[in-house]
């Protein structure tokens, strides 16, 4: 079985490096490339792909027609040659063995998620932003709970698995999550990983933290509108009262670095969920 490592890239030069060394120390004997997907990108990024050409079974392709990862994340997949598709993202780092756990799972599985781990690449302040809600397994949590997922840097799929569901969903934000969702409807079960870590780096700036919190929020939303007529539970009519409540009384938060950050990125995801619901037309706060 042939592997395809799909990595899509947008001016990622400063991260993008520690990435492919870290793939270029990875030990395994079977049969693999790695694609990095240029989303146009306006920095170095292909210069820095290009100075591993000569370690990794490499290739660069122009995935510049359309802005996002949805779309960098596709045009990877269809370049690429393998039996199976593993989704790495350009900032974040692939752990010791990581490669060989994931062959091994998919010699086994059709669908797989590796764990993650946020300590190594983040500063303390930093981690306090978000939970780490697939260090030990899948993820649980969603709004209202649903099916297993995980996120996009962590999968692994055969490609029949894949092409069955049609790939990502590039009009979602939250697009890990819905080729979860849809793989798994189809009939293909999500397996764990644990011997095979993504070292994950999170965002630094308040401002893209909010952000990155305000999209998520509606991205949720979209996910609720998308899969609640196929047996997503119904949130309550108040069930955002808590949430709210909550993040009132989190105010002091404020009062550390850390703090801030996390508050923010709460704060983002409700008002991205108000957003999502006059978008969608749905009640979903």
């Amino acid at each position: 079985m042939k592997l395809s490592i799909v990595i899509p890239c947008y001016n990622a030069a400063d991260t993008l490096g520690d990435q492919l060394e870290a793939l270029a120390r990875q030990d395994w004997q079977g049969e693999w490339e790695v694609i990095v997907a240029d989303n146009g990108s306006t920095d170095d990024s292909r210069a820095v792909a290009a100075r591993f050409a000569d370690r990794l079974p490499l290739r660069i392709v122009d995935a510049s027609a359309r802005r996002g990862a949805g779309y960098a994340y596709t045009t990877g997949a269809a370049a690429a040659a393998g039996d199976a598709l593993l989704f790495c993202d350009a900032d974040d780092v692939v752990g010791e063995g990581w490669l060989a756990a994931m062959a091994n799972a998919l010699a086994e599985h059709d669908f797989v998620a590796a764990a993650c781990d946020m300590e190594k690449l983040n500063e303390p302040w930093v981690r306090a932003t978000r939970a780490n809600t697939q260090k030990t397994g899948l993820q649980q949590y969603h709004y209202p709970p649903f099916l297993p997922h995980a996120g996009t840097s962590t999968l692994g799929v055969r490609r029949h698995a894949y092409e069955a569901v049609g790939g990502f969903d590039q009009n979602l934000y939250l697009l890990d999550t819905d080729l979860c969702w849809r793989l798994q409807l189809a009939g293909f079960e999500l397996h764990f990983v644990p011997d095979a870590v993504v070292h994950v780096r999170l965002r630094t700036s308040l401002r893209a933290i909010f952000r990155q919190g305000l999209a998520w929020g509606e991205g949720n939303v979209a996910l609720y509108h998308k899969y609640r007529p196929l047996g997503m539970p119904r949130l309550g009519r108040f069930a955002w009262v808590p949430g709210w409540l909550a993040l009132i009384r989190s105010l002091p938060l404020w009062r550390t670095r850390g703090g801030r950050a996390r508050w923010l990125w709460r704060f983002g995801w409700r008002l991205g969920r108000i957003r999502g619901s006059i978008r969608y037309r749905v009640w979903a706060l």
